[in-house]
């Protein structure tokens, strides 16, 4: 998981936005700044299509360097180079329409929806108590990748309606989404193989801050008075 916000990407102005939900995956490269691992960036990196597309005609391209004779040949053979990137785009990489539904159960898969929906206010609701914000509405965004095979590529946003805008969060907020939205029983993983055999990739849970309760500021006030004590 990478939690996607102003202080973590390298280039902040990528991500302006004009509505809510903002995607990223398949709208240019982002790399993190802090918080990314570099098994996370070859995987970012991974979701480039023309560098997959470029992976995939690689067999070609030493076909032609071992067997020079026949380079003229291999290089006016566009069908097969069209058939052998929409075998490994198309049938390899991602699940073909008529397996989806074999992935997960579809009791189980809206059971772990159903998880994610009270996580994602949960984190909202803390979030938004403890920065005293009483009007308007925050998103949690979480996309993931389509591609499958690949450890999931997952990204999450705090967005919101003000502007709009992807907004900033300090370290305890992305603690705090690090520790709250995937545990046992959903994880990464779990949550892909629902959006797979779903094929939506993309989960929008929005909160009306005006229904936090006084409860949850009253938690938030004493929580930021504990902590400048």
């Amino acid at each position: 998981m990478f939690i996607v916000a102003p202080g973590t990407v390298t280039h902040p102005l990528r991500l302006e936005m004009r509505q809510v939900p903002r995607k990223f995956l398949g709208r240019g490269l982002l790399l993190p700044r802090r918080g990314g691992s570099g098994a996370l960036v070859a995987r970012m990196i991974f979701e480039v299509e023309i560098l997959r597309y470029l992976g995939a005609l690689l067999p070609f391209v030493l076909a032609a360097l071992i067997w020079k004779d026949q380079a003229l040949a291999i290089a006016q053979a566009p069908l097969l180079m069209v058939f052998v990137i929409y075998a490994v785009e198309m049938r390899f990489l991602r699940v073909p329409p008529s397996r989806r539904a074999a992935l997960i159960d579809a009791a189980e898969a809206e059971r772990g929806l159903d998880l994610l929906t009270v996580r994602a206010r949960s984190i909202l609701t803390r979030l938004a108590a403890g920065r005293g914000m009483t009007q308007g509405y925050l998103h949690l965004v979480i996309e993931q990748s389509d591609l499958n095979r690949l450890p999931p590529l997952t990204y999450v946003s705090v967005q919101s309606e003000d502007g709009p805008e992807v907004i900033d969060l300090s370290p305890g907020e992305e603690a705090l989404i690090r520790d709250t939205l995937f545990q046992p029983p959903l994880d990464e993983r779990r949550l892909h193989r629902i959006n797979l055999s779903q094929d939506t990739c993309l989960r929008d849970i929005a909160l009306d801050l005006r229904s936090i309760s006084a409860h949850a500021r009253l938690a938030a006030m004493a929580a930021r008075a504990n902590a400048a004590s």
